[in-house]
């Protein structure tokens, strides 16, 4: 029913079986190899790595090389493919050597080899299947090598390309950018009934209006109002298992979670035959790429092309993320029966300077502003902004800022769980 990846994958590495030590979170990436976390260079097996309701298993790459705080790139395989599969036949693993990042490879236990992009488990987040144990596996990773949460990113190809749009639907906290190679949108695969195939949305019958499909997006995690990951979207118009309008409709669905237009910025030709279009920005990570390749089947991915995700990623030394840049966030309150006092610290942990911010988050239910410092607050209750006074606006490199407000609430009395700067997903604590 579906097709393998290309004949001429190299053949399958054996994989070495690790348990998962428990991990301090916060351990730095140099005391990972001295806890015993997993051999570096090498891929190796993971196991007991936390919640996985669907069997996955999980591989795991860890150059020599690995930086401090590094990315996490989720590579995601086919159907009919494994983990050790994608591993052989991408060269994640080598870009991995030069850069330092990590690759994550998910492993598919059930008979079909395909992931879970279908059942209304895995379409919510948090909602269990495959999406759940992926999830798990970051945690682990993250927790294990001190990992940038600012920078996970996923990529997959034909299941794994469906996957991804699944993953960054129902963790738009979690992923900060994916690449989908001969996918469909996020709730195109949805099926009620338990089956695994959609004939309709393989077929390319299946088209919604850009905010039709945005919502479907939105609503695997409803109430988020953080900043949406970056996606990359490839496509060959022969495809004949995932037909080429999916490729279209996927450009429908990322522009509108982006809040981009659906007209091109920018429109070249990279390579012979091929034609990619960007959406909502001009350059290398712009909101929304998209690359068609004229003439070619389903199995379209070929070495040199995961060079151009890591372009798209940022994770290949070409230049810094958009600004503003990377941020932390911690947040702590001071709680009595019916109000509280939240203390927010803003840091900039970028390499530039951030002139003049607003700060993004939402208050749980019950909860209203009464009051602030350090920044103007509106609107006071749902998602609110805080925007810098005149007196804080600059946010050096390493430098943090201080704000407060005080709030009413029925009953919960936390703090918010989620911020964004300037638009840009922080990381917290």
């Amino acid at each position: 029913m579906f097709l393998a990846l290309v004949a001429a994958l190299l053949p399958l590495l054996a994989a070495t079986a690790l348990h998962a030590p428990a991990a301090a979170a916060g351990e730095p990436a140099r005391d990972a190899a001295r806890a015993g976390a997993v051999p570096a260079a090498a891929l190796t097996e993971v196991t007991n790595f936390g919640t996985n309701p669907s069997n996955l298993r999980m591989y795991l790459y860890v150059p020599e090389s690995v930086t401090p705080k590094p990315a996490i790139v989720v590579a995601v395989h086919w159907c009919t493919g494994s983990g050790p599969d994608m591993y052989n036949g991408t060269e994640y693993d080598t870009l991995a050597d030069r850069y330092g990042f990590i690759v994550l490879y998910p492993s598919v236990t059930r008979s079909s080899k395909c992931f879970d992009v279908s059942s209304p488990q895995a379409l919510r987040r948090g909602g269990g299947s495959d999406p759940v144990g992926i999830k798990s596996m970051i945690d682990w990773t993250t927790r294990t090598y001190d990992a940038d949460t600012g920078r996970i990113f996923a990529t997959g190809i034909s299941s794994g390309a469906m996957m991804t749009n699944v993953l960054l639907g129902d963790y738009p906290d979690v992923f900060a950018a994916g690449a989908a190679f001969s996918g469909v949108p996020f709730g195109c695969f949805a099926t009620t009934d338990g089956s695994e195939w959609n004939s309709a949305c393989s077929g390319g019958s299946v088209t919604r209006s850009p905010k039709e499909w945005g919502d479907l997006a939105r609503g695997a995690y409803p109430g988020y109002t953080g900043a949406r990951p970056r996606m990359q979207i490839w496509h060959g118009t022969q495809d004949d298992v995932l037909r080429y309008p999916n490729f279209g409709e996927q450009i429908k669905q990322w522009t509108d979670v982006q809040g981009v237009s659906q007209t091109p910025t920018t429109t070249d030709t990279p390579q012979s035959g091929w034609t990619r279009t960007r959406y909502g920005g001009t350059g290398d990570r712009a909101p929304v790429e998209a690359v068609s390749l004229q003439g070619v089947g389903h199995n379209l991915y070929a070495q040199g092309m995961a060079s151009r995700v890591l372009t798209f990623f940022g994770l290949d030394g070409s230049g810094p993320a958009p600004q503003p840049g990377a941020c932390r966030v911690t947040a702590s309150v001071n709680a009595w029966s019916t109000g509280l006092t939240a203390t927010v610290i803003v840091t900039n942990t970028g390499t530039t300077a951030v002139d003049g911010w607003k700060l993004g988050f939402t208050l749980p239910a019950g909860q209203t502003v009464t009051g602030g410092w350090g920044a103007t607050y509106t609107p006071s209750s749902g998602s609110v902004t805080a925007t810098n006074a005149a007196y804080n606006g600059t946010i050096a490199p390493g430098a943090s800022v201080s704000i407060g407000y005080q709030a009413s609430h029925g009953g919960s009395s936390a703090a918010p769980a989620a911020f964004t700067l300037n638009g840009t997903a922080c990381a917290a604590g």
